[in-house]
């Protein structure tokens, strides 16, 4: 689905003191959307997104705190009241600001970060949102001076039609892999393909996007 993107700079700051990135996004369906860094306050509307897919092995469930630890790596997808919303483009958009869809980007070195929790509410699934979502976190890499985006997922197809490719094992040198196995980080774990997190991978494909 075709989904076109206006990014805009606001007055609005990260705490580093960075301004950060509002970008308008207009799906298939005639809804407007805006993608922003996530606040605390959408801490509860993001666990709700994810509830569904963490039901179904898709994603990984987590407790509020850690959303909360973690939340200045998420940006939101909020549907902003006015015009049509829902695939089928016949469902009104909602009178007041919602969250349909979120997701991560975790740093884990100096040249790479991996895409989480990348999650759509069903209303807006088809729409192009997830492309939209995925793009602004790959901006953001690119933005920081990564040089790969690494992804654990179900959705090969997906990933692969915004440059990712599976790869086998950690794309990471031995010096490097001794100083990740230092984090307590269960994703990083993941990355590292450790045996103790062996049971949430299984079935994903592991994959790499190089910048």
């Amino acid at each position: 689905m075709t989904m076109s993107t206006t990014a805009v700079t606001t007055d609005e700051y990260r705490p580093t003191g960075r301004p950060t990135r509002r970008v308008e996004v207009y799906g298939a369906d005639g809804a407007r959307r805006v993608l922003r860094p996530a606040r605390p306050a959408d801490v509860r509307a993001i666990a709700e997104l994810v509830r569904p897919y963490a039901e179904r092995r898709v994603l990984i469930a987590k407790d509020l705190i850690s959303y909360f630890e973690d939340i200045q790596e998420f940006i939101v997808a909020e549907e902003v009241p006015g015009g049509v919303g829902g695939a089928g483009g016949e469902t009104p958009s909602p009178a007041v600001p919602r969250i349909v869809g979120c997701g991560a980007l975790h740093v884990m070195w100096d040249d790479i970060a991996e895409v989480r929790t990348l999650a759509v509410h069903p209303d807006a699934l088809g729409t192009g949102l997830g492309s939209a979502i995925l793009r602004e976190l790959i901006a953001q890499a690119r933005e920081m001076g990564l040089k790969r985006v690494f992804c654990m997922t179900f959705e090969e197809p997906f990933f692969g039609a915004h440059g990712f490719e599976p790869i086998e094992g950690t794309p990471v040198g031995a010096d490097v892999f001794s100083e990740m196995l230092r984090s307590h980080d269960d994703g990083l774990a993941e990355f590292l393909d450790l045996a103790r997190v062996k049971p949430n991978t299984l079935g994903n494909a592991r994959m790499l996007l190089h910048l």
